[in-house]
C-alpha cells in the first residue's frame, strides 16, 4: 500500500487539503493540524458563529461554525475546532482541541474528538471516540467504535509496512487513517497506526491492528453456543 495523501483520500472532498503534503505519508498531517486551524481560524477574524447554535450548547472562543452548520443542545465544542457548512453536532458530543470537521458530517451523541480531521459527509454518529486521526470522504463509524491513539508502552506509534516491518511515525500520538467509503462495524477498535484503505467493511467487534488494502472485507464471525436452558 501507498501512504501517500491522493491514494487513501479524495483531497477535493475537504476544503483543507493544505494540510496534506503530496509525497510525504498521510498521517504527516496530524502534526501540523493546531498550527493549520490556528492560522485559519486568524484568517476568519469575528464572525465565527455563521451557523444554528442552541442557547444550551458550550461553544469555545475559537470555534468556527460555517453556515448551515447546526449544534444542538448540551454538545460541547471547546476548540480551537472548525465545523464546515451543513454538518450536525449532536447533543452530548465532546470536541475538544484541534478538530476539523468538513462539510454534511455527523458528530454524535457521546462521541468525543480530539486532534483529527474529518473528510465531507463523514458520520461519527454514536458512542465514539476519534482521537489524532483523518476520517476520509463518506467514511462511516458504527456505533461504539475506537480510534486508540496512544500504545500502552507510550512509545513513538509505528505503521506495518506490509513487508514485515515498521515504520516510525515520530508521533506519539496517532490513531487511524481511514480511508474513503470506509465502514467500521460496531464496538470495533482500531489500534494505534491501523491505515484502512477506500472502501473497506470491518465487521462488528473486531480488534484491528496494521494497514488493510482498499477494496477489502474483515470478517469476524464469533462462534456461538446454544444450549437448551434448564429449569433451576
Amino acid at each position: 500500500m501507498s501512504f501517500l495523501p491522493g491514494e487513501l483520500l479524495d483531497l477535493a472532498e475537504t476544503e483543507h487539503s493544505g494540510l496534506f503534503v503530496a509525497d510525504e505519508p498521510v498521517w504527516t498531517a496530524v502534526s501540523r493540524l493546531a498550527a493549520y486551524l490556528e492560522e485559519r481560524l486568524d484568517r476568519v477574524g469575528s464572525l465565527m458563529l455563521e451557523g444554528w447554535v442552541d442557547p444550551r450548547a458550550i461553544v469555545g472562543e475559537r470555534v468556527f461554525v460555517a453556515a448551515g452548520a447546526y449544534i444542538e443542545a448540551n454538545a460541547v465544542i471547546k476548540g480551537p475546532a472548525w465545523i464546515g457548512p451543513g454538518t450536525v453536532v449532536r447533543s452530548g458530543a465532546y470536541v475538544r482541541e484541534n478538530v476539523i470537521a468538513g462539510s454534511h458530517c455527523v458528530l454524535g451523541n457521546s462521541s468525543e474528538f480530539k486532534n483529527c480531521l474529518l473528510f465531507n459527509d463523514c458520520e461519527v454518529p454514536h458512542f465514539n471516540y476519534v482521537g489524532d486521526s483523518i476520517l476520509g470522504y463518506k467514511a462511516h463509524l458504527g456505533a461504539g467504535v475506537i480510534c486508540s491513539n496512544v500504545r500502552l508502552d507510550r512509545r513513538n506509534v509505528m505503521v506495518r509496512n506490509g513487508e514485515g516491518g515498521f515504520i516510525d511515525t515520530g508521533l506519539r500520538k496517532f490513531g487511524a487513517i481511514i480511508g474513503d467509503r470506509t465502514e467500521i462495524g460496531c464496538n470495533s477498535v482500531l489500534s494505534p497506526g491501523s491505515v484502512l484503505g477506500r472502501d473497506c467493511i470491518i465487521y462488528p467487534l473486531t480488534s484491528w491492528q496494521g494497514i488493510l488494502q482498499s477494496r477489502t472485507i474483515v470478517k469476524n464471525h464469533q462462534p456461538l453456543q446454544i444450549v437448551e436452558r434448564r429449569e433451576f
